[in-house]
């Protein structure tokens, strides 16, 4: 299949772009704050919660004046213990993310998924639901590395491909994907059904909006 726009590499971000993982997040994160005696959130509210880290969501899923940096290691760990148990219970592909795969798997691309979701859970959700497609590198948050939007682990995929950034396609559903492509001078890609809205994306360059995974192969 030819590629019309010159990409020779492409890296998807994980959770709200190939992952609707977003049902499994809220119920363990309201589970820890439940047996902490605060007040839960609505399933929908975690969708502006999560994409920058377990710290952060933390921290945006607790009343302001209870913030600490001790509170917050504290239910993270608590956090990391209850999303063990129950990462994969609701959390499914996108439709036709499956069948995007399938047609990409036919294009000679290399490709990577690089998530701030943290590195060993992000292993473990490729292998799960992913494992009969093929990808070069797959990388979550590592401690020793910056986490998204900085452009620090987009650039070394990118180098490990021995492609340009500007020979890359970045595909993510928040403004924190957006900033990452612009940042790393990728092209970047936004997606309509996943956990932030077509005006975050806009307004946080995206250069192009996608409403089906299968757009994906158009586009290329």
């Amino acid at each position: 299949m030819n590629i019309k726009n010159n990409f020779k590499a492409i890296i998807f971000d994980l959770d709200g772009t190939l992952l609707d993982t977003i049902s499994d997040i809220a119920i363990s994160m309201n589970k820890v704050l439940e047996k902490k005696g605060f007040a839960t959130h609505p399933i929908s509210d975690y969708r502006f919660f999560v994409g920058e880290g377990a710290s952060r969501l933390v921290e945006k899923s607790l009343p302001k004046d209870k913030i600490s940096d001790k509170l917050i290691n504290n239910l993270r760990e608590d956090f990391f213990k209850e999303y063990d148990e129950s990462w994969n219970i609701t959390s499914k592909p996108y439709k036709n993310i499956p069948e995007m795969l399938g047609e990409l798997s036919k294009i000679h691309l290399k490709k990577a998924v690089l998530s701030n979701k943290p590195h060993n859970f992000t292993i473990e959700c490729m292998k799960y639901y992913f494992s009969e497609y093929h990808f070069d590198i797959i990388r979550g948050h590592i401690e020793s590395k910056p986490r998204k939007p900085d452009p620090t682990s987009a650039l070394e995929i990118a180098e490990k491909f021995s492609v340009k950034p500007e020979e890359t396609l970045y595909v993510g559903d928040s403004s924190i994907d957006m900033k990452t492509a612009n940042s790393a001078g990728m092209f970047a890609m936004g997606v309509s059904w996943g956990f932030r809205t077509i005006e975050e994306l806009m307004e946080n360059g995206a250069k192009k909006i996608v409403d089906n995974p299968l757009e994906i192969i158009d586009f290329l």
